[in-house]
């Protein structure tokens, strides 16, 4: 029963990190209620760019090793709590895309993307970089 209880809290404690390394790297002012509109749009993106020859490999890898997170029944918060159970599934495509985005290029997101350029603008500024293809710190990706 004592390594039940241990394995158990383990487990707790482990998930309540995980949420706090989400909470720590989620994008900051772009209202997540928005993010989850635009992620038919974003889905697009993600598979497109997973199979562009251009995108570095390793970043195809984290694009698809994204979308078997998605695909998956379970989340590290599930889904029927409202707000946060999306929350987690936005926060992971942001931290993906931004990596992606840096290695990959703006230009080339900006050709595999499938909506608007409002809803481009968007997850550009979601993943923190802005229309002259510059980073967070002013460097180029």
């Amino acid at each position: 029963m004592d390594v039940f209880l241990g394995v158990a809290l383990g487990l707790l404690g482990l998930w309540l990190a995980l949420l706090l390394g989400l909470f720590l790297v989620r994008p900051r002012g772009v209202a997540l209620r928005l993010i989850l509109r635009l992620l038919p749009d974003v889905l697009r993106l993600v598979t497109r760019l997973a199979r562009d020859p251009r995108v570095p490999r390793s970043a195809r890898v984290r694009l698809w090793l994204l979308l078997g997170y998605l695909a998956l029944p379970f989340d590290l918060v599930p889904d029927f709590i409202p707000v946060l159970g999306y929350a987690d599934d936005a926060i992971v495509v942001s931290w993906v895309l931004r990596s992606v985005i840096r290695s990959a290029g703006p230009e080339v997101v900006a050709e595999h993307w499938p909506g608007t350029p409002e809803g481009l603008a968007v997850v550009r500024r979601l993943v923190g970089v802005d229309r002259g293809g510059r980073g967070e710190r002013g460097v180029t990706p």
